[in-house]
């Protein structure tokens, strides 16, 4: 007998939930859009006719009033941790974006509330999921580049105020609402993405952030950062660099990484027709064409929905979960830190 479509409600119908949860929601026969809430008059209406459910201007009177299974807060970095808190204490299931939050200790809370509650609580990291790095993986896990000694990643492109629906009156250059700048946007997609790959955690990080080019509607510098470069240290001493930036004014956006091997030298994402390719020191050459890469100028299914579904329904939990994003987290908020400080720092545990 088929399961019922597990029903979801939007809070926030910004830029993200438009472009990526709403339609891959729809799109999913096993998912529904039941509920979207978003303070600006008239947007939570204007996407519910796009995608079904009924329209709300208090996310907790639709969390109240709804007849739902699951969130996804799509919502300024601030609103993440008690939006996620109030849903779980509700009884639901929550898809929340990245950064899950904007302090260790609110991390934590959601993650005891989702344990409490024995619902699920799922992090919207994607890069993990793209094609490229899930064949990355692989690869890396059969040993074909050896040992990994070192990395360079990078994630770049032209800035929230390109993409988002309130332009540069966006939240993304708010403090309050944001508190972290391109480190919360693309740092943090970064920091998970090199966990994942290398099946270790960093313990050390540092480098500089700083406020290079955005500013406000009214000619201000924005007060969050807008470029960083960060070098990371692993348990078992792999060394890299974080490179990420919202002044990439170029046609295309930059998202790849370089991985160093014992054997060789492993591309993702720099190729236009292969995904991964990977250059042996004896010569080989393996080149995996797998799939374009996601960019906010050419959006891809992102799996996000359709995963988080798919635990719901089969009751399985999700593997980028609360821990996942505490830990992503702990590496930014470390990083941020440490080029205020100056130094390279130990992250906690």
């Amino acid at each position: 007998m088929p399961k019922p479509p597990v029903r979801y409600g939007f809070v926030g119908a910004g830029a993200i939930a438009q472009r990526r949860h709403l339609p891959e929601c729809a799109a999913n026969p096993a998912s529904v859009v039941a509920a979207i809430a978003d303070p600006v008059k008239g947007r939570a209406a204007e996407q519910a006719q796009r995608f079904g459910g009924a329209a709300w201007r208090n996310w907790q009177t639709m969390l109240d009033e709804a007849d739902l299974d699951a969130v996804v807060v799509a919502t300024p970095n601030a609103l993440h941790a008690p939006q996620t808190l109030a849903a779980l204490r509700r009884g639901l299931h929550v898809l929340v974006e990245k950064p899950m939050a904007t302090t260790r200790d609110q991390a934590k809370q959601m993650i005891a509330a989702a344990k409490k509650a024995q619902r699920y609580l799922m992090v919207g990291m994607n890069q993990r999921l793209m094609p490229a790095h899930v064949k990355a993986r692989e690869v890396l896990q059969r040993g074909t580049l050896g040992r990994v000694l070192a990395f360079e990643t990078s994630f770049k492109h032209g800035g929230p105020d390109g993409w988002s629906v309130d332009g540069a009156a966006s939240w993304f250059f708010k403090k309050k609402l944001a508190v972290l700048g391109v480190n919360g946007d693309l740092g943090i997609h970064k920091a998970d993405l090199m966990r994942y790959l290398l099946g270790e955690e960093f313990t050390h990080v540092g480098g500089q952030v700083t406020t290079r080019d955005k500013k406000r509607p009214d000619g201000r510098p924005i007060p969050v950062d807008d470029n960083a470069w960060l070098t990371l240290k692993t348990e078992s001493g792999v060394v890299g660099s974080i490179n990420i930036s919202w002044t990439h004014y170029g046609r295309h956006e930059a998202n790849g990484t370089t991985l160093f091997g014992e054997h060789g030298v492993m591309r993702i994402g720099e190729d236009p027709r292969f995904g991964v390719v990977i250059d042996l020191k004896n010569g080989d050459q393996e080149c995996h064409a797998v799939g374009a890469m996601a960019s906010n100028t050419h959006q891809v299914a992102s799996g996000v929905i359709d995963g988080f579904t798919d635990n719901i329904q089969r009751r399985r939990p999700p593997s980028i979960n609360g821990i996942e994003g505490y830990r992503a987290l702990n590496v930014i908020l470390t990083a941020v830190e440490a080029a205020k400080e100056g130094k390279t720092k130990r992250i906690p545990r």
